[in-house]
């Protein structure tokens, strides 16, 4: 083991499938450090004398296996910490996702992971397929790390978007039912320099969902860019992630702040599904993220149905016409505030 480390090759994720591990695995470093390797892309570190009352971090990319910053930036964070260059003050679980879809350079083989979360990976009779599967280890990864937990719990689910953004870096908050919005979790996020912020209003089978709502933990759906392939990223557009990311999990306190008046705040409008073959889109191709409509303006339609911006302003988010039947094909949003936080 210790000839892969020195060699630099522990593991190399943003090419290939971690094939060096395709049983569970664990070893100590020369820091201290424990290395949990519990199946190939599931690696979880944790420091000498680590307490459960440290935090407990998941850091999770490649849901979308053709999104590829996320998996260079957590598959150098990796290296880093495997070579000693980078020494954890926190309990951290790297997860990169689809393995099978990194390595075609696609978002998924069969069916989109980041639908298959808080049990939808075992609805539907008779559909079990490679992504299904992957999504119920991924679960059992994340339960198992935060129930070891009695400290804090964390997971940002690092993404890139298909399309370019108005707004080039934005973040999902799930839903949180009767939770309170973090600021220092907005803080956080600024400073990965992400600060346009979309505030769910309703249950998603999302990853980032997932560990909110089982779990309490502070969640997050980060998207940091446009899908690029392997090797054409241009990483330093992603340095202020980058930076945040190894200041929160080197740290023993990384407390950034932030001023409300910096961020853009946004509420999920209309959640508009595909039903039908025909669905389409009435804007073009290259539309970005967070272009904005005035009230009326046809944004889709399908067979005896048309959807339509309800407000002046109302604004597209992850449009996307080739969904599979009944999923998600484009969200609106329009802009809002946050009146009480957690502080």
């Amino acid at each position: 083991m210790q000839q892969l480390i020195d060699n630099g090759q522990f593991l190399h994720l943003s090419r290939r499938s971690p094939q060096l591990f395709d049983t569970p695995t664990q070893f100590t470093l020369p820091n201290g450090t424990q290395v949990h390797i519990t199946a190939p892309g599931i690696i979880g570190f944790f420091p000498q004398n680590g307490l459960s009352e440290k935090k407990h971090i998941v850091l999770s990319c490649g849901v979308h296996g053709n999104e590829t910053a996320p998996i260079e930036i957590c598959d150098e964070l990796v290296q880093q910490i495997v070579r000693g260059e980078l020494t954890l003050s926190h309990n951290v679980l790297f997860l990169f996702g689809n393995l099978p879809a990194m390595d075609i350079g696609q978002r998924f083989v069969e069916e989109n992971m980041n639908r298959l979360f808080s049990g939808a990976h075992s609805s539907g009779e008779g559909l079990v397929n490679a992504e299904r599967i992957r999504a119920k280890q991924l679960e059992d990864a994340v339960a198992n790390f935060f129930e070891a937990s009695n400290g804090p719990r964390f997971h940002y689910d690092l993404h890139t978007a298909i399309r370019a953004s108005k707004n080039e870096k934005f973040a999902v908050y799930p839903y949180l039912h009767e939770r309170k919005h973090s600021l220092g979790q907005l803080a956080f996020l600024a400073a990965c320099g992400v600060k346009t912020i979309l505030l769910s209003e309703s249950a998603t089978t999302t990853f980032s969902y997932f560990s909110s709502h089982r779990f309490g933990a502070h969640a997050f759906t980060v998207e940091l860019g446009k899908v690029r392939p392997f090797g054409e990223n241009d990483m330093s557009r992603f340095a202020e992630a980058k930076n945040a990311l190894t200041a929160l999990i080197s740290q023993p306190e990384f407390a950034p702040t932030v001023d409300m008046a910096e961020l853009d705040i946004y509420r999920v409008n209309q959640v508009i599904n595909r039903h039908h073959q025909t669905f389409t889109l009435h804007f073009a191709d290259d539309t970005p993220n967070f272009m904005d409509y005035p009230k009326g303006t046809v944004l889709a339609s399908e067979p005896a149905k048309q959807y339509v911006a309800q407000q002046d302003g109302e604004a597209i988010v992850f449009p996307n016409a080739n969904v599979a039947i009944g999923q998600r094909a484009l969200l609106t949003v329009v802009p809002t505030t946050l009146d009480t936080l957690d502080v």
